[in-house]
């Protein structure tokens, strides 16, 4: 998760520099990137861009993000990630358009989730990953267009079932959280059908934290064989598949998707 960066002196971004980033997609959308730029303060003079439809502030330094984000209507793609962020705003309610939203990798908690988010009624995907959320958010149950949710890395002990009845779910991913019992969490997971698609990505492709969680989980999943081979058992989540939403070669292809009718 985001830390450090006490006194960090970031970058300055100008209206030039952000209209020098702003590019046309193969598809024709207008996207805004800022990603990996140094950024310690979301940049007031890139909402003169209110008008494009993808914006990237992801790898950044941002701690806030201001009421005035719900100025880009148009906007349908939003990728904060690994960031320095608490807390969303309640404006963020406004942005009707919105279709994918991503905040993993902050320092985000429940109480730093407005309610304002069950008015997002068309997004399709929501990452909330590698985060402090000690609880799902029960506005997530509000948006039946989703069809991809991340909570992975978080400190949670139970999901609503409020989730899993969510119409239109197909991928979810819950791994490492700390839940009381497997059983329960496994018997949930079952409830979600099945998954469509693996997303792979290259291991110098991924930042810092996202890379040793992967290690980690590579390393868990090996003692698992082991234990397996010397003693049968039921394979849990056989068919599961869950995304790696983090993963940098997948991003466009969620994108894709996600702005798909």
């Amino acid at each position: 998760m985001a830390k450090g960066g006490k006194g960090t002196k970031g970058k300055k971004i100008t209206l030039n520099v952000a209209k020098n980033c702003v590019k046309i997609t193969f598809d024709g959308k207008k996207r805004l990137d800022l990603s990996k730029m140094g950024i310690t303060t979301f940049p007031k003079c890139i909402l003169r861009l209110n008008d494009v439809d993808e914006l990237d502030l992801s790898r950044n330094m941002i701690r806030k993000i201001p009421d005035s984000i719900s100025k880009f209507q148009n906007l349908r793609w939003l990728d904060l990630h690994s960031n320095y962020i608490d807390k969303l705003p309640e404006s963020i309610g406004q942005m009707a358009s919105l279709l994918y939203l991503n905040v993993s990798n902050n320092r985000l908690t429940t109480n730093g989730l407005p309610v304002e988010l069950n008015q997002l009624k068309n997004i399709r995907t929501v990452n909330l990953g590698l985060n402090h959320l000690e609880s799902v958010p029960t506005t997530l149950g509000a948006l039946k267009e989703l069809h991809e949710v991340g909570l992975h890395d978080n400190m949670l002990s139970t999901i609503p079932k409020s989730i899993s009845k969510l119409p239109k779910l197909k991928k979810l991913n819950t791994k490492r959280n700390p839940f009381p019992k497997t059983e329960e969490s496994d018997t949930f997971i079952d409830s979600i059908r099945r998954l469509e698609s693996l997303h792979l990505v290259e291991e110098k492709d991924l930042c810092t934290t996202c890379l040793r969680k992967c290690q980690q989980a590579r390393d868990k999943l090996n003692k698992i064989k082991t234990m397996a081979t010397a003693t049968p058992r039921r394979a849990i989540f056989s068919n599961l598949v869950s995304p790696n939403s983090m993963a940098k070669d997948s991003q466009e292809d969620w994108r894709i998707r996600s702005t798909s009718p």
